[in-house]
């Protein structure tokens, strides 16, 4: 029976070789990704949000309800035709 005893000096490990440490993350997402992941979906849904606002410009609710209380651009889309000239 011979019995192992442990060295007495540590394993060598080079100065040029991968640095390994614990990587944090998220269900397999680490942070960055989960950063770059969240910038490229608020970017899709920005441009999302402004065509579905493009594309709906025209219903009058939205106008009234929607777009004439945004600041700044608000007044663009009030409609100042009289009634006598409105074919509508």
């Amino acid at each position: 029976m011979s019995l192992k005893t442990p060295s007495q000096y540590p394993t060598y490990k080079s100065p040029y070789g991968p640095k390994y440490h614990y990587q944090p993350h998220v269900a397999g997402w680490t942070f960055k990704q989960l950063g770059g992941l969240g910038l490229k979906a608020g970017a899709f849904g920005g441009v999302a949000f402004f065509a579905v606002v493009y594309y709906a410009s025209g219903i009058p609710r939205v106008k009234q309800d929607i777009l004439q209380k945004i600041p700044f651009i608000g007044g663009y889309f009030i409609k100042e035709t009289p009634a006598s000239d409105n074919p509508f």
